[in-house]
């Protein structure tokens, strides 16, 4: 609690920089526990809901590039700030969209800002571990995870009294950009590595350590998307819960996570990143079993929490040593690992709509699963910066 309170709670410039990864969660948590509205309003089965949530990972995959182009021509802090105006204003289009023709390119337009934001926003965190010599990269990812909780879970309640989905987003985007402006001034006095600022952007073939790191964030992101997009769906669909429980996977998921990395930046120093990962691989998998062969309410709420607690360290792991691959800008360390792992995080949803509607929800979990027990094994033998 004292590295918290100290490095993260007591530090404007800290707070600040988390405000941002708050955003993308709240935002995405919110989009994620309305999935089976949009479902039903356009009358989708899995395998449709799968090809439209396609769009997101493109518009992702593509913006990877371009933030990090942005973040070299603006800087981190203008591109941190206008990208979290951007993506609120994006995800008002698929959820209030009069005609399933909108939908595609609205989400494309929320991938890429989430994609663009996630960049910038790891370069400032970055630049305030460089300069202020402390450990802030699992609390901020642990702000992501906040969001993401609170926004399910207020999502969900506020589905359960009826409020429409269209109106409450709306009320959502307007908190987040009052957010940007809010913390913009603070973002505008941390101090930017000049190295960073002009130098260009290039893609890579990644090799060695740094290919192994990108495979674990691949297999990481597979399940942190797939618990973000389909969990909300598992719960109504086979654990057959009431409205009121719809969001309680995915928050009960969500807050696991955020404590895991609220508490992250003073466990891995203690216990080492690799015995971490593995850990967090092996827990995964078994959060997921217990989802899978008990689906009801609790012990799907409890399986999905273990699966919450298991990726929590992942990612701030895995983007802090992308940061330090030797011979290799931050911004383009930054911005290959966020391609291939916004892919998986994506994609990966898209995948289980498609083995969902061949086969079963619970067998896609299971492919999951899978996937959680090859991320614990690469863990063992990668070499982290």
């Amino acid at each position: 609690m004292k590295h918290l309170t100290d490095s993260f709670l007591k530090n404007r410039q800290s707070r600040a920089i988390g405000a941002s990864f708050f955003s993308i969660g709240f935002l995405f948590g919110t989009w994620a526990t309305f999935i089976p509205f949009v479902k039903d309003k356009f009358g989708l089965n899995d395998a449709d809901l799968g090809l439209i949530l396609l769009s997101m990972p493109l518009g992702a995959l593509t913006a990877n590039m371009i933030g990090a182009w942005l973040v070299s021509k603006l800087g981190m802090k203008t591109t941190t700030v206008g990208s979290m105006i951007g993506m609120a204003l994006a995800f008002l289009i698929p959820i209030n969209a009069p005609s399933i023709y909108f939908i595609p390119p609205g989400l494309y337009l929320c991938g890429a800002g989430i994609s663009i934001t996630n960049i910038a926003q790891n370069m400032g965190v970055t630049s305030i571990e460089s300069h202020q010599k402390i450990n802030i990269m699992s609390t901020c990812h642990g702000m992501f995870s906040v969001g993401l909780m609170l926004g399910s879970l207020l999502a969900s309640i506020g589905r359960g009294a009826g409020i429409l989905p269209g109106s409450y987003m709306l009320g959502i985007s307007v908190l987040v950009i009052v957010l940007a402006f809010s913390v913009k001034s603070t973002i505008f006095k941390i101090q930017e590595e000049e190295s960073q600022v002009g130098q260009k952007s290039r893609f890579f073939i990644p090799k060695g350590a740094f290919l192994i790191m990108i495979l674990i964030g691949v297999c990481g992101n597979i399940v942190e998307g797939t618990m973000a997009d389909w969990t909300s769906v598992y719960m109504r669909d086979v654990v057959k819960s009431s409205p009121y429980f719809v969001g309680w996977g995915l928050s009960g998921y969500s807050l696991f996570m955020a404590l895991g990395r609220l508490y992250g930046d003073s466990l891995i120093p203690k216990l080492g990143a690799n015995k971490v990962l593995t850990a967090g691989g092996l827990l995964s998998a078994a959060g997921l079993l217990l989802a899978i062969f008990l689906p009801m309410v609790w012990t799907s709420i409890v399986g999905f929490a273990m699966v919450g607690a298991g990726v929590s360290c992942a990612a701030p792991i895995l983007y802090g040593s992308a940061a330090r691959v030797p011979g290799v800008s931050k911004s383009n360390g930054l911005a290959i690992l966020n391609t291939f792992a916004m892919g998986g995080f994506m994609v990966g949803p898209v995948l289980i709509g498609f083995i969902s509607e061949a086969t079963s929800l619970s067998i896609a979990l299971g492919v999951v699963t899978f996937l959680a027990l090859i991320w614990m094994y690469l863990s063992r033998t990668v070499k982290l910066y």
